[in-house]
């Protein structure tokens, strides 16, 4: 029978399409607030079947296979998202906030492939604190850029130029989680060229 922990994590993987649908158009403004909500419950189940199976026991092969798989799917998943919908869009630097997406995306990619290469070696590589802020740049970025676009009148003006205050911070955050993705992917890099021919 498959744990609660299990089951949570797999919850965050099979609701994905419906996060994606309800994203999909950025005018609708109602769908972004309930992709806000979804994304909040997701994050929620995120924290909550680690925290069951570490305080239960019920830490399983599956649950350490699935858990940080759930959680790259779903960041890939909105970054896409967004990006084709044109939501990682700002002041200043215009599309080019997609470039600060996809530095996050190939970092998940190589440090993927990474940590399968030094299984096969036996060789763990354990979560830094940094990595860890970079996780919660990366979850608060993604809620404040749905946010946004769920209230678009949350405004201000600061020296002429009017900002919506939920995206601003969701594209601050952004660019903080690209620069932590870079730094945390060289520390894990390191490890790994140790043990490479």
């Amino acid at each position: 029978m498959m744990s609660l922990p299990n089951i949570l994590t797999l919850s965050r993987i099979v609701t994905l399409p419906l996060l994606a649908f309800l994203l999909w158009w950025p005018d609708w403004q109602w769908g972004y607030l309930m992709a806000f909500g979804l994304y909040c419950l997701m994050g929620i189940t995120d924290y909550f079947d680690g925290y069951i199976a570490r305080s239960s026991g019920a830490v399983s092969k599956l649950g350490q296979f699935l858990d940080p798989i759930a959680d790259k799917i779903m960041v890939a998943t909105v970054i896409l998202v967004l990006a084709a919908q044109g939501v990682l869009r700002g002041p200043f630097v215009g599309d080019m906030h997609v470039i600060a997406g996809l530095v996050i995306l190939a970092r998940e990619i190589a440090v993927s492939g990474l940590r399968e290469f030094l299984g096969g070696l036996q060789v763990s590589v354990p979560v830094s604190r940094l990595a860890k802020w970079k996780t919660t740049f990366q979850m608060v970025c993604l809620g404040s850029l749905i946010l946004g676009h769920a209230l678009p009148w949350w405004n201000v003006t600061l020296g002429g130029l009017t900002m919506n205050v939920p995206h601003t911070v969701g594209l601050t955050t952004l660019w903080a989680a690209a620069a932590l993705t870079v730094v945390t992917g060289w520390d894990y890099l390191r490890v790994g060229l140790k043990h490479m021919d």
